[in-house]
């Protein structure tokens, strides 16, 4: 009988080697211009072991990788991975001084990266921001840790020689489930990104953990638009997708037209990712007269037909963070949960402990009381770059998550946004995640964020809202649904999500959109 991969492979090379060996004649990742099957995805990344090796590249040096998806994106994670090299995802979003942070902070010894993205020059940054001449080595104080930087070409054009190609299977072989997988860069709306560290262990498990939930296996053809860089692109999506036995479908730049064609050519059967986004492809995807029958509910609902829609509420909102290797909360994306649990996160997965906190004086909350999520459990992160274990952890060990909550007498976990968001009207609670979730819930309302903005004598509540209806019609309609107090009295009308302030993780810049309302005044 053979092995269950999913449930057997504890590290990356034994992932690889095992998919390889089972379905090895299956696509294992696909782009616009290249695929690879698993047997293919196992040899090329084995060769690529081996230079990197030749190259000075060690089990245990923390290597960044900077460029959009690609095929090529997943051969460098895997191959760098094999020997135990521990992959640092950066954001192809930095500025120049926000990507020397994060080199500094997770103190990275060599760097991949295009040369340019989107009008992001990494190479010419680092050298203007560090005060190097053109063509010097990138070498200063600033980044002690740093030996090479090398640009995509030059990574894949490295020598191998037969000794280094033993040494690369040799360390593989060393490399165990608790040895250090990734370095993942996080940050909230207000604090300073963190480098979260999780293990081949601990990543493998909380991915593990989803898969039947997000309706992820062997034969699922898999289209994420969340970069790599980020844990939804590189559990939701890579890891997911190995670990399954499923194809992973990718494109540097998703556009509408590029995307549906995408789909349609694939024949991608599950479509994960942001309700806007596929809501905005939904509305062209009849003008466009794209083919997306292949799609199995599971998928984002607005691509899918009306008869394989649930009710409003009906389906989980997986949730999750990078501290926990993405969601640690959901039920089968296909599936209507009770409905007593509508609007729900769903139910913790297994290995993943969940309680609720008073924020005031860290004792347990009973069913029904809103307080800080706390995370405890064998999937959750190693530690954080810089940062002592008594710092993160309670002392019997749960993780603090700073996210609002509430467990229902049956396990079900409701979210009520960031513990440092919510804030008081007339010394009334306001949780903004409620607000937006009601806002969201009004006809011609495809998308909303709410935030507080003092004016006069306190906060009032301001939402901005992307959609197709007046402001007159959004108070009406909100006063439906929303205590007086909660109902905003600030309103942004926006035609689209990309007037919303977003960060270099993609989470809202609370900060940033909460300057952007105040200046609006009350209507």
């Amino acid at each position: 009988m053979p092995e269950d991969v999913a449930a057997s492979a504890r590290t990356v090379d034994t992932l690889i080697r095992l998919r390889a060996d089972q379905n090895g004649a299956d696509a294992a990742v696909i782009d616009t211009a290249t695929r690879l099957t698993y047997a293919e995805l196992d040899a090329t990344t084995r060769e690529l072991a081996a230079a990197f090796v030749e190259a000075g590249v060690a089990k245990g040096a923390r290597v960044g990788l900077i460029m959009p998806n690609s095929v090529r994106w997943v051969q460098f994670a895997v191959a760098l991975t094999r020997i135990g090299a521990v992959l640092v995802p950066l954001s192809t979003l930095l500025k120049t001084p926000e990507l020397v942070v994060q080199l500094r902070v997770a103190a990275v010894e060599f760097v991949i990266t295009v040369e340019e993205f989107r009008g992001h020059r990494y190479i010419a940054g680092l050298r203007s921001e560090l005060g190097l001449p053109d063509d010097a080595p990138i070498q200063n104080p600033a980044l002690p840790a740093l030996r090479r930087v090398w640009t995509v070409d030059q990574a894949i054009g490295l020598p191998v020689t037969a000794t280094a190609t033993e040494v690369a299977v040799a360390l593989a072989r060393t490399v165990t489930a608790a040895d250090p997988l990734t370095i993942m860069f996080t940050s909230g709306s207000r604090s300073l990104p963190k480098g979260v560290i999780h293990s081949h262990g601990n990543a493998f498990g909380a991915v593990r953990s989803g898969l039947a939930s997000r309706c992820i296996h062997r034969g699922t053809r898999l289209y994420l638009p969340m970069p790599f860089f980020w844990v939804g692109g590189f559990g939701g999506g890579i890891l997911s997708a190995v670990l399954a036995g499923a194809t992973l479908i990718t494109e540097a730049i998703p556009r509408p037209e590029t995307t549906l064609r995408l789909l349609e050519r694939e024949r991608v059967t599950l479509f994960r990712g942001w309700p806007d986004q596929a809501e905005a492809l939904a509305r062209q995807a009849d003008t466009i007269g794209a083919d997306l029958s292949a799609l199995r509910p599971g998928s984002l609902e607005a691509l899918l037909p009306p008869e394989q829609r649930s009710r409003r509420g009906a389906r989980a909102n997986l949730f999750g963070m990078t501290e926990s290797f993405g969601p640690y909360c959901g039920y089968r994306a296909d599936t209507d949960m009770p409905g007593t649990a509508a609007g729900s996160c769903g139910r913790p997965f297994a290995g993943m402990q969940v309680r609720i906190v008073d924020p005031a004086d860290g004792r347990p909350a009973p069913a029904g009381i809103v307080g800080e999520i706390q995370l405890r459990g064998p999937h959750t992160l190693r530690g954080i770059c810089r940062r002592g274990r008594e710092d993160l952890l309670t002392v019997d060990g749960f993780y603090p998550t700073g996210d609002l909550g509430h467990l229902d007498e049956d396990g079900f976990l409701f979210y009520h946004g960031r513990s440092d968001d919510m804030f008081k009207v007339s010394g009334a609670t306001v949780y903004p995640s409620e607000v937006e979730q009601a806002l969201r819930g009004i006809g011609g309302v495809e998308n909303a964020f709410v935030t507080n903005v003092v004016q006069g004598q306190g906060d009032q509540v301001a939402a901005a809202v992307v959609g197709d209806i007046a402001v007159d019609q959004l108070r009406i309609d909100a006063r439906q649904r929303l205590s007086a107090f909660k109902v905003p009295t600030i309103w942004l009308l926006l035609e689209s999500d990309e007037g919303i302030p977003r960060g270099s993780t993609g989470k809202v810049d609370i900060t940033a959109l909460r300057d952007l309302l105040s200046r609006l005044g009350s209507n």
